[in-house]
């Protein structure tokens, strides 16, 4: 990857024509089977799918079953020696420990699928100008290693994908979950096609944090006339001075006052302006995006689901 040479030059977007049709990835196999008592709610990607049905949201068609990732696009960005290992079950006890869930062939073929999924959603967001992957946002994960229930990271896979196949040079990775997307940064540290901000809890995971191009470090309780404050401060400025022609949002839910892992204290509605303000400076200034779901740890289910469910109701709302 090329080394950075100071600010991305700012150069106008192509027009891109919005059209009303919301492509969204989506597969059993996100709802990947984990031991009893395990910390991850892995039952929301079963959930999130009925109940946009439920409510009429999307339809059926919204939806489409993600191609596996290629090993030719996961090698863009993963060291080889680590997709071997993945491939092969080979991980170590403490890498296995660091990744978060127990090794299995079943779920390397999860973390394939839900990274096809982010990359075709980069293919349908240029041709429609919003996509959504109902998993993904896997920002822990870095060139050589997992962690933070992250395995491969998508982001940076779609966003290789982008540069690679359809010549997009400038991207801004939007990442609003409650915790630094370490892995996201220290992939593109050196790359200056894309821009990585990040804005999260200042003592949450991960403990010793890399530097993104922006960071916006958040102290513990930071509640929703604050953030947002934050957020409409820096993002319409990033945007004009990036000039982004693909973003990736990162739109995790543990922001939440209710998330057991999150330390933040953004209402449910607090939360659902943070993604109302994105997705409306995306579609203002015809940028592309495509949305992964990110984290999300609140003790009842019902609240990660509402919230995720937020997303996709004021994506529809502007796009739609």
């Amino acid at each position: 990857m090329a080394k950075k040479k100071g600010k991305i030059n700012p150069i106008l977007p192509s027009p891109v024509y919005f059209l009303p049709m919301l492509k969204i990835a989506w597969n059993p196999c996100y709802a990947h089977p984990l031991p009893e008592g395990h910390r991850f709610p892995m039952e929301k990607y079963a959930l999130l799918p009925e109940q946009l049905l439920h409510e009429g949201i999307v339809t059926q068609e919204n939806f489409f079953d993600p191609l596996k990732a290629s090993l030719e696009l996961v090698l863009g960005i993963h060291d080889p020696a680590y997709v071997e290992k993945l491939q092969h079950l080979a991980l170590t006890k403490h890498e296995i420990r660091a990744m978060g869930f127990p090794l299995s062939a079943a779920l390397v073929h999860r973390e394939l699928v839900i990274t096809g999924g982010t990359i075709q959603c980069v293919d349908y967001s240029l041709q429609y100008g919003l996509s959504a992957n109902i998993a993904g946002g896997t920002h822990h994960a870095f060139q050589d290693r997992g962690e933070g229930f992250c395995i491969l990271n998508d982001i940076a896979i779609g966003a290789h994908h982008a540069m690679i196949n359809h010549g997009i040079r400038r991207i801004l990775v939007v990442d609003l979950d409650v915790h630094q997307g370490n892995g996201t940064a220290r992939i593109f540290e050196n790359d200056s096609n894309v821009f990585t901000f990040s804005m999260h809890g200042e003592k949450n995971y991960p403990l010793h944090k890399t530097n993104s191009d922006l960071d916006i470090n958040l102290p513990d309780k930071t509640g929703d006339d604050e953030y947002l404050s934050l957020l409409n401060r820096n993002l319409p400025k990033l945007i004009s001075e990036t000039k982004p022609e693909l973003i990736f949002y990162q739109c995790g839910v543990d922001v939440l006052e209710s998330d057991k892992l999150g330390r933040l204290s953004l209402s449910m509605e607090g939360c659902r302006t943070r993604d109302r303000m994105v997705f409306e400076l995306a579609h203002e200034n015809q940028i592309p995006i495509v949305c992964v779901m990110g984290g999300g740890y609140s003790e009842k289910i019902s609240i990660i689901l509402e919230a995720h469910t937020n997303t996709f109701r004021e994506a529809t709302q502007i796009y739609g």
